[in-house]
Parts: structure tokens; C-alpha cells; sequence
């Protein structure tokens, strides 16, 4: 099963670190962590949050970093309480500056879990090819992930 609290999440980020870019947000910036995670066949996993929340339809699983807990730890919690889905880190996508926060966000891939185990947060989890990414994710502080990933799949 999955971690139940942050320490169980901060172990199993422990086993499979990956290497990333130091990270500092802004003075007055919450530290937050996202995931993208990336299905063998390209496409990537999605979150409509429930009733909009935050002015998005549909977004990447990401959550604030919690006291004592490590930014992969906190992705990792994140794609499981957001999408239901157990992932490992692949790497470091891109820091994106929001209004409140500075989010890392790491690419992933699904070891198991299953969408119906989302949490509250999500109305639902949809598989979405990248190319329908930029229709979907409508919320201007996506764009940015959105084009880091259409970079690396032109890579």
C-alpha cells in the first residue's frame, strides 16, 4: 500500500533520488512540488480539481512542501493524493513561479495504483495525449509545463 503520512513518503523518495538543479523560490513564495506523469505510449496523466479549485479545470498533481519534507517526497505524495497513482521520479522538468508559490515539478512513471483511489482534491483523472494538452489545461500558469514537455518529446 502507500505511504500513510510524510515520513512514509519522504522513504520511498529516499530510495530513488534523482538529480536536479538547486532550488530557490522568491522571498514570500510557499515551496511546492508537481508531477508529470508520463505513460509508455506518451501520453500523460491529468487532474480535473474538484469544482475548479484554484481557476483550474484540469492540471498536473501538485501540492505545497510540507515542514521537513523534501520536494520529491512531496511530488511523489502528491500523484498518489491527487491521481491515485504510485510513481517514481524520472527527472526534473521545470520550476514554474505561480502567484503564491514556486513549484517544481519532475517527470514520472507509474509503478501502479489506480485513478479511482484519487483523493477529495480531484474530480476526476484523464489520460491525455500532449498533443490535446494546451485544450485541456486552459490555466496560464501551465503554459510553461506544457512546453517543456512538448520539448523533451521532440527531443
Amino acid at each position: 500500500g502507500a505511504p500513510m503520512d510524510n515520513a512514509g513518503w519522504e522513504q520511498l523518495a529516499a530510495q530513488s533520488l534523482i538529480d536536479e538543479p538547486p532550488f530557490a523560490p522568491p522571498p514570500g513564495k510557499k515551496a511546492a512540488a508537481g508531477v508529470v506523469v508520463v505513460e509508455r505510449d506518451g501520453r500523460v496523466w491529468v487532474v480535473a480539481p474538484s469544482n475548479a479549485f484554484g481557476n483550474y479545470p484540469a492540471t498536473f498533481p501538485k501540492g505545497t512542501r510540507d515542514a521537513g519534507m523534501s520536494l520529491q517526497g512531496t511530488a511523489l505524495r502528491e500523484a498518489f493524493e491527487e491521481a491515485g497513482l504510485r510513481v517514481e521520479l524520472t527527472g526534473f522538468l521545470v520550476d514554474v513561479a505561480r502567484s503564491t508559490s514556486h513549484t517544481r515539478y519532475y517527470l514520472a512513471r507509474r509503478l501502479s495504483g489506480n485513478p479511482a483511489d484519487m483523493g477529495w482534491e480531484s474530480q476526476c483523472v484523464m489520460l491525455t495525449p500532449v498533443s490535446e494538452l494546451a485544450a485541456l489545461l486552459t490555466n496560464k500558469n501551465d503554459a510553461p509545463i506544457i512546453q517543456a514537455i512538448k520539448a523533451l518529446a521532440s527531443q
